[in-house]
């Protein structure tokens, strides 16, 4: 399964937020077990150091020795533009999904992605299907 993960999830695990961060963890440890088949959008790295505070580092780094980051750039800026979203950071999460053909998006803010054309599921709702 190719699951694209949202910046909350990573959030979630690295800030130990509760009650999230056990199903955080799993989804983490089954992209950790299965290299290549997650990937995350640069610019949720970006935004995730920022709510670290800098404490980031070596976290991202250990996410790339099995997380993808797709090759975004001016088409996939105007897909995202065009999707309709009141979010336009939710519509770039999209549009790096769809350049990665996930089959889901791991988020904890399923509402902000009513219009993705890829399915979203919490974290905790995903852990099952992945063991």
């Amino acid at each position: 399964m190719r699951l694209f993960i949202d910046t909350d999830i990573l959030l979630d695990f690295a800030l130990g937020r509760e009650p999230y961060v056990g199903a955080a963890a799993g989804v983490l440890e089954w992209a950790g077990e299965n290299p290549g088949q997650c990937a995350v959008a640069w610019h949720s790295l970006a935004n995730f150091h920022y709510l670290t505070k800098g404490r980031s580092v070596e976290f991202i780094g250990e996410l790339l020795e099995f997380v993808e980051i797709p090759r975004t750039g001016t088409r996939e800026m105007k897909q995202a533009m065009s999707l309709g979203f009141d979010d336009l950071e939710d519509a770039m999460q999209v549009a790096a999904a769809l350049l990665f053909d996930a089959q889901v998006i791991v988020s904890r803010n399923g509402k902000h992605y009513r219009k993705s054309p890829i399915k979203v599921m919490g974290a905790s709702e995903l852990l099952p299907i992945l063991r």
